[in-house]
């Protein structure tokens, strides 16, 4: 009896623990204004890798745009263009997916 409700706790804590801790990551692209010159994606990036959850960003320059990936469980779309708006660039998200 010890055994199966132990087996039980353990099979409930994994997955719950997998489910919170290893979801997939979202990939959200951002429409980014007032980027006038070619070191402004540097500080756009710098902010939006200050968010937590934020696992990579690529900025873009030419097509004022960054794509970042992100973990769905820690942040979101908003919270990442609330970034980059409070650094002086404000943007929207114009696709997010998985």
């Amino acid at each position: 009896m010890k055994n199966n409700m132990f087996s039980l706790a353990l099979a409930g804590a994994l997955a719950v623990f997998s489910t919170s801790t290893f979801a997939e990551p979202r990939t959200v692209t951002l429409e980014v204004s007032n980027m006038s010159c070619s070191l402004c994606p540097i500080t756009v990036k710098h902010a939006i890798t200050r968010v937590p959850g934020v696992l990579d960003a690529r900025v873009d320059f030419r097509s004022q745009s960054a794509t970042v990936r992100y973990e769905s469980t820690k942040t979101d779309a908003d919270a990442i263009a609330a970034a980059t708006g409070n650094a002086g660039y404000p943007s929207r998200a114009v696709k997010v997916s998985r």
